[in-house]
């Protein structure tokens, strides 16, 4: 005998308590009933610890929370379905022309449009008014759950031959693809209900292409100021030239070259491309009239400083620059001095984690010449497990590396002449096709969970639970140097998504629907899934990655 239909849920609402309702109702249906408030709009909801679309028909008893503008998964949904319209209106004004959202930069998306003749000014004012025209008219993103064969079919006769270069990989026998009017597309991740949800966003011209800007999850209500990023776009530039020389644009791209077994090649090309930006660096370094003597090198999180540093002082050695490598990680106070934060907890990504007054005396003694007891900090034990004694030479530079490195408040008592700045980072350009780009904090993300259990003992939620504190740190204490670095450079590697997949799935799937980080796992996933695994043997053990995964030659 079959089991009987249920009929009614029972819905635990966050905030309202607990609720019967008629299965198949929906977070829209629950707001309306329950008149509910909040300061932003609602866009989404969390079923479960799912991101769900506010439409989503609620068949099972569960626990339901409302997704708001000011919050990180809100704008996320902001974001694609903005994008959507810019798509459709692009391709509505400029009929036959492929749109690509090709990075994040100055707090938006830099797009470009294939036309035949240079973007002008006029065009763009035309792309943002049609856009307006769309949001205004309030017009319903349309979802449909179809074959994976129709979805190929669909994209195949509409020239998105992108997104048939990412689906045919999918596992799964069905895939959700969205309509806007007479347009079709696909998305990672759900959209708003209808288009009068993104109101709020600018077009600026950007040659050769256009910022996308929209607001942030910390001020929903107004865009924020425009701040160009001139040697962010470079390296972007130079990401795209990599990508052109290897071959690979987009996730499809890569799965084809691990498909035809040209992968140890096309690893061998990339590395090769890290090793001669360096070696550039070195040259540039060695190039000063003022020869600096210390070397500052920062980033956020997850971006291989550590192996950077390291690569970097060989090359340095090769143009007669004698160094000392240190990681500014040493200087961490112990735990229990650790400031908190406004919830707390311990502020690992605030500057006054660090013993700044040890470190400006023992740089200033290390210039002098003298001798000092340089601490060793133990991330497992949370504080300080020894010394060691260093001394720099008159002839040799110091390389300090940290994620504060460029910070000015870290080292006020050395002399700016003194000082050449580096910024690293995962500038990831391998998107998932033309329209969903890999955010680069994803990058760094799945290589902080790796190396988190691998290195320091951490399960995947212990990592996912602190990457908003994380987050919050770069934002105040990290990105707004960025640009004063003398100069950038990109860790990422086209491939390494392909390496990190197996052993992140393997920790994101440990990931339980009790916990609110259950959501993010999911989406994790759900994103490596598109990625055919490359065995970790095939990564060069002196390759920023090892740093993730571990194998690497150099002692960290």
């Amino acid at each position: 005998m079959g089991r009987k239909t249920k009929t009614k849920v029972t819905i635990e609402v966050c905030g309202s308590g607990k609720i019967s309702a008629d299965a198949g109702s929906t977070p829209f249906d629950i707001m309306e009933r329950l008149k509910y408030e909040s300061e932003y709009r609602v866009i989404a909801a969390r079923f479960n610890n799912k991101v769900v679309r506010l439409s989503y028909p609620l068949r099972s008893d569960g626990k339901l929370a409302f997704i708001a503008l000011d919050s990180s998964d809100g704008m996320s949904v902001y974001r694609r379905s903005l994008a959507f319209v810019m798509i459709r209106a692009a391709r509505e004004l400029f009929p036959g022309t492929r749109v690509y959202i090709r990075h994040s930069l100055s707090k938006g998306y830099y797009c470009e449009i294939d036309l035949d003749r240079a973007l002008e000014v006029a065009d763009l004012e035309r792309l943002e008014a049609r856009m307006r025209e769309i949001v205004e008219a309030d017009e319903p993103f349309v979802r449909l759950e179809v074959p994976v064969e129709e979805a190929l079919r669909i994209f195949a006769q509409d020239g998105q031959v992108d997104k048939v270069g990412i689906l045919k990989y999918r596992k799964e026998p069905t895939v959700a693809i969205y309509k806007l009017g007479e347009f079709t597309d696909y998305f990672y991740g759900c959209l708003a209900p209808s288009t009068g949800y993104v109101d709020k966003f600018e077009i600026r011209d950007y040659p050769p292409g256009f910022i996308l800007r929209f607001p942030l999850y910390q001020d929903p209500a107004t865009i924020p100021e425009f701040r160009e990023q001139k040697k962010m776009a470079e390296v972007f530039r130079e990401y795209v030239r990599w990508g052109q020389i290897l071959g690979v644009e987009k996730v499809g791209d890569m799965n084809e070259i691990v498909e035809r077994g040209e992968t140890a090649e096309m690893i061998r090309v990339a590395e090769a491309l890290h090793e001669k930006k360096m070696a550039h660096i070195a040259d540039e370094i060695a190039s000063k009239l003022t020869r600096p003597r210390l070397i500052l090198i920062s980033g956020p999180s997850g971006s291989g400083k550590t192996t950077f540093s390291k690569r970097l002082a060989i090359q340095m050695r090769v143009n007669g620059l004698k160094n000392i490598t240190v990681s500014l990680d040493n200087y961490f106070l112990d735990r229990e001095e650790t400031p908190r934060d406004e919830t707390g907890e311990y502020d690992f990504e605030a500057p006054e984690a660090i013993d700044i007054a040890l470190l400006n005396s023992q740089l200033l003694d290390l210039f002098a010449g003298k001798e000092v007891d340089m601490p060793r900090f133990s991330f497992r034990y949370g504080k300080r497990v020894g010394y060691r004694k260093i001394k720099l030479e008159a002839d040799q530079i110091l390389i300090l590396e940290g994620i504060h490195a460029i910070n000015p408040a870290l080292t006020p008592s050395i002399p700016s002449i003194m000082k050449f700045k580096i910024y690293v980072s995962a500038l990831s350009q391998l998107n998932i096709d033309y329209h969903n780009r890999v955010p680069t904090t994803d990058t760094r993300k799945l290589r902080r969970i790796v190396r988190d259990n691998l290195f320091r003992g951490y399960n995947a939620v212990d990592t996912l639970s602190r990457w908003a504190s994380v987050r919050r740190g770069e934002d105040m204490y990290i990105f707004p140097y960025q640009e004063e670095a003398e100069v950038m450079f990109n860790s990422s590697l086209p491939y390494e998504l392909c390496v990190l997949k197996e052993r992140a799935e393997e920790l994101l799937s440990k990931v339980t629907s009790e916990v609110v980080e259950y959501a993010e796992a999911r989406r994790l996933l759900r994103f490596l899934s598109y990625f055919v695994s490359i065995p970790p043997r095939e990564v060069p053990r002196n390759s920023i990655l090892r740093e993730f995964i571990g194998g690497s030659i150099f002692k960290y």
